[in-house]
């Protein structure tokens, strides 16, 4: 045997406690996304006030939270988790043009989707380590 027990048990520790890491984040993006999807379907007076407020019809509320749910549906299963996230960039980047567009502040509405983003991506690499392969931190030298 080459390798002390510390360093056989070096690779397995740090890859548990990445995946722990990463369910940790994407568990609170799920919870963000599901309570934001839920808002959007029971339609609660805060909630069509604030996306009435952004230029939307209240008339398609009810879909986004439809559209938010099968995006988390994707997300939360292993296999299209992936999907899932891809998914979730492409509808977080129009909330951020949403509010470019009308002017909302920068680090508090205007970046929160890339924030939520982050949680996303970051929660699946750390639990993925097919996506960490594909997209490394820094080039193997």
């Amino acid at each position: 045997m080459t390798g002390s027990t510390s360093e056989l048990q070096g690779p397995a520790l740090r890859s548990r406690k990445a995946l722990w890491a990463g369910r940790i984040l994407s568990g609170l993006a799920v919870l963000f996304l599901g309570f934001d999807a839920t808002g959007k379907l029971l339609q609660p007076r805060e909630v069509l006030e604030g996306t009435t407020s952004l230029g939307y019809s209240a008339s398609v509320i009810f879909p986004l939270g439809v559209l938010q749910l099968v995006c988390l549906a994707f997300y939360v299963i292993p296999r299209t988790a992936v999907l899932g996230a891809v998914l979730w960039t492409g509808y977080l980047g129009g909330a951020i043009a949403t509010h470019v567009r009308v002017g909302n502040p920068l680090f508090s509405h205007t970046l929160f989707p890339i924030y939520v983003a982050a949680l996303i991506w970051g929660g699946l690499w750390l639990r993925d380590r097919r996506l960490r392969a594909v997209l490394p931190l820094r080039a193997e030298t």
